[in-house]
């Protein structure tokens, strides 16, 4: 297979693989994003490891230095963002703390004279 054909088989999975995933994603309901965003950080883990055994490899390529730091950049804001929006997502699920009452002394005079305890 030539380098021609061989690019035009790989932007064409590329492609594909773009539109399948907005249609996938489109299809998922908004109650459901949270959680598959918490799925995603294990993918994007993986996408850490993968882009820094390319930037760290000894290519004396700039290019795919560049890209493999760009990628590892964009994957930890990924992980990062991830697990933010689920740590928000599990505080909704913790019991909130009832109001604590005022005590009966803050409410009236400290003396006891008042309209409701007048001697």
């Amino acid at each position: 297979m030539s380098h021609g054909t061989l690019l035009g088989f790989e932007i064409t999975i590329l492609v594909i693989a773009i539109f399948l995933g907005f249609e996938v994603i489109s299809k998922v309901p908004t109650l459901l994003h949270t959680p598959l965003m918490s799925g995603t950080n294990a993918i994007h883990g993986i996408v850490i490891v993968g882009a820094m055994l390319v930037a760290g490899l000894g290519h004396k390529d700039t290019l795919t230095v560049i890209v493999g730091l760009i990628a590892v950049i964009l994957a930890s804001a990924n992980v990062v963002g991830g697990f933010v929006v689920t740590d928000r997502m599990l505080e909704m699920f913790k019991r909130r703390e009832p109001p604590k009452q005022a005590s009966s002394r803050s409410r009236g005079p400290a003396d006891g004279a008042g309209p409701e305890g007048t001697v």
